[in-house]
């Protein structure tokens, strides 16, 4: 008789099947800026790049609901358009980290030995400086641009998400549905991939929707200061630093974009802290 061991007999319970309200109303902050950044050249009334200088620093009206800026341009199409950056900036400042520490920290919690040795030190030498100061000297280095804003994160964030998987898989490595799957024969690649990682990924996931608020902040910061996106795109922090030297005469410029910020961050910070309640209501169910 064959005994089959499924990732099913790991520790993961189901509680209550309750959703989380966080979950529901972050999921639809979320889904409506998704939809906003998908159908952006639909619904934006006007071009964002399309300058009109006759129509420049005009009030909110019902021409152009949020206003223009100081070259004219619709602030209501550049704050849409904005949505696609800045949500690129989520997904391309989060997945290469999570891929890259996911991988090192599943490596090294398994395995442990060497590997796990001198991913503690480089954590330990990469959490004793600020991430924005790191950041900020990588990107100084390479150079502005959202490429190289992308590149500095993946070089700085994979630490953190490698510390987070080791923690989970050193946790689960000795528990008996693993071992028994070692018994039975299974190679590493399957041990890992079906019984260890689906254990030890719940947490990673709740984590990475809320460090992508850390990156949509760090990548408006950046455009404010010049050295992400870079003019005439439409990206709110560049929006945001245009503003700014019109904030008395013409505060809708810098504004609208800051407030669609504001919401976007805490929708992803809202659904992180939802999956994180959901996760922990299913370990200890």
């Amino acid at each position: 008789m064959s005994i089959e061991v499924t990732p099913a007999s790991g520790p993961i319970k189901q509680a209550d099947a309750t959703m989380p309200w966080s979950i529901i109303v972050a999921g639809s902050i979320v889904g409506a800026w998704v939809l906003l950044a998908l159908f952006a050249p639909v619904v934006a009334p006007y071009d964002p790049t399309a300058v009109d200088i006759t129509n420049a620093l005009k009030a909110p009206s019902s021409a152009h609901w949020f206003g223009t800026d100081q070259v004219g341009r619709d602030v209501l199409s550049r704050v849409i358009h904005g949505a696609r950056i800045d949500l690129l900036m989520c997904l391309a400042g989060v997945l290469p980290p999570l891929v890259i520490g996911t991988t090192v920290g599943l490596l090294s919690g398994y395995y442990g030995g060497v590997i796990d040795t001198l991913l503690m030190r480089l954590y330990d030498l990469t959490a004793a400086f600020p991430f924005f100061v790191l950041v900020l000297a990588i990107v100084g280095v390479l150079g502005p641009g959202l490429l190289n804003f992308f590149v500095a994160l993946a070089l700085v964030g994979w630490v953190t998400y490698a510390r987070l998987v080791r923690a989970e898989v050193m946790a689960i490595r000795d528990s008996e549905y693993v071992q028994a799957a070692q018994c039975l024969g299974y190679p590493d690649r399957v041990v890992l991939l079906r019984h260890v990682l689906p254990n030890a990924f719940g947490p990673v996931v709740a984590y990475a929707v809320s460090d992508a608020v850390l990156v949509m902040l760090a990548g408006a910061s950046f455009g404010f200061l010049g050295m992400g996106a870079q003019p005439p795109l439409a990206e709110w922090g560049v929006m945001i630093s245009d503003g700014s030297r019109y904030v008395r005469q013409a505060w809708w410029i810098c504004m609208f974009p800051g407030l669609a910020a504001i919401s976007l961050g805490l929708g992803l910070a809202f659904l992180g802290d939802g999956l994180g309640q959901l996760h922990r209501g299913q370990v200890s169910a």
